[in-house]
């Protein structure tokens, strides 16, 4: 098939380098366009971006030119990595403009016709979509979002267990790795032979975030699940992979054989549908008592299984278990990679016509005339 062109908001940010690694090879997304602040704009990204990967920077991508948040690109959607201190402002006007959105920023999360996608977990609302177009007069632009890095792996372990026993309270206690703070969220004076007790915002999206996912679209609007979460964050000075440490109350009496059967089994619309980036297995179980460990298991099935281990009664809320996933791949880029291919599968990302195309790079022509 004829790749979708896709642009990159916040292209040389953490996120926006996570993107540019997943897409270079991938088999439907090939990258057009990539926008980063005003003193990036204009530089080739191989100058603009300071790599920061273990992969060397792609090819394909070193000489593009970086463009501004005001620029009109050629391309038939973009993922978004943008800072949330300009993410929602700008996310609004590149849908109103036309352009699919598929945003990994929090801005939009909650809002009330924005799904809030994880694709194994609640694919159905996208659905909300023309919804949104519509009442937001967008005409071919929308927004879509993925969860936050912490809120996916608790999300993916949780949903399996809800439509088995159905879920009443969750406990969850996460160590949070340094790269989820982004490039210059924590210093290494701060983090080094230390646990950093909070992290901005955090407890409140693990707290609210789940809902949203696991409730269900009645027609025009989300009904949240009615399950409650209280959630304790910290950071600590692991690289890649958020763990969690997760106590969950059932509804209907079960044992541990059958909460593993129903962990072990899980699998959803992005495995039917055989999407690119979709996992095997939404979820790989551990069956050592000390697994599973950041540095062995984050790259679980190229950074997007979310891996679970250690589970088994708990004398206050009936089970417990440790949950593991790559918060850059799984929690950021990757998510919103699967997002996309879920909504070309769907049929929810048309491409963008000739026409338009044309029309944009004359619109960029003009204004780089008056800049």
């Amino acid at each position: 098939m004829e790749k979708y062109r896709v642009g990159i908001l916040g292209a040389t940010g953490a996120v926006g380098q996570r993107f540019m690694q997943l897409l270079e090879s991938h088999p439907w997304f090939e990258v057009a366009e990539v926008v980063a602040s005003e003193r990036s704009a204009g530089k080739r990204y191989a100058d603009a971006a300071t790599w920061r990967l273990e992969s060397a920077l792609p090819k394909m991508a070193r000489n593009l030119v970086v463009k501004d948040l005001q620029s009109t690109l050629a391309c038939d959607f973009v993922f978004s990595g943008l800072d949330s201190s300009v993410a929602g402002a700008a996310e609004e006007a590149f849908a109103r403009a036309g352009y699919p959105v598929i945003s990994n920023s929090r801005n939009h999360r909650m809002d009330a016709d924005v799904p809030l996608l994880i694709p194994e977990v609640n694919p159905e609302h996208a659905a909300i979509l023309p919804q949104q177009q519509a009442a937001r007069q967008y005409s071919t632009g929308f927004i879509a979002t993925n969860p936050n890095c912490a809120v996916i792996g608790l999300s993916i372990a949780l949903k399996p267990l809800e439509d088995a026993f159905g879920v009443s309270e969750v406990f969850v206690a996460t160590m949070q790795a340094i790269s989820g703070a982004g490039h210059s969220g924590v210093s290494a004076g701060a983090i080094h032979d230390n646990v950093i007790p909070y992290i901005s915002g955090e407890e409140e999206k693990l707290e609210a975030e789940p809902q949203k996912i696991l409730g269900r679209l009645d027609g025009q609007h989300f009904v949240p699940a009615d399950f409650r979460v209280s959630a304790q964050c910290n950071r600590v000075a692991v690289l890649d992979g958020h763990m969690e440490s997760v106590s969950v109350r059932l509804k209907r009496k079960t044992t541990v054989a059958d909460v593993r059967e129903a962990l072990r089994n899980f699998t959803g619309e992005p495995q039917r549908l055989n999407l690119p980036s979709a996992p095997r297995h939404p979820i790989t179980l551990q069956d050592e008592r000390d697994r599973p460990q950041p540095r062995l298991d984050r790259n679980t099935d190229n950074g997007m299984t979310v891996v679970i281990g250690r589970i088994r009664p708990c004398p206050l809320a009936g089970f417990k278990f440790t949950v593991l996933s790559h918060n850059a791949i799984r929690g950021a880029a990757g998510a919103a990679i699967l997002n996309a291919e879920l909504l070309v599968a769907k049929g929810y990302l048309p491409r963008r016509t000739n026409a338009e195309s044309e029309l944009e790079k004359l619109l960029e022509a003009s204004a780089q005339l008056r800049r």
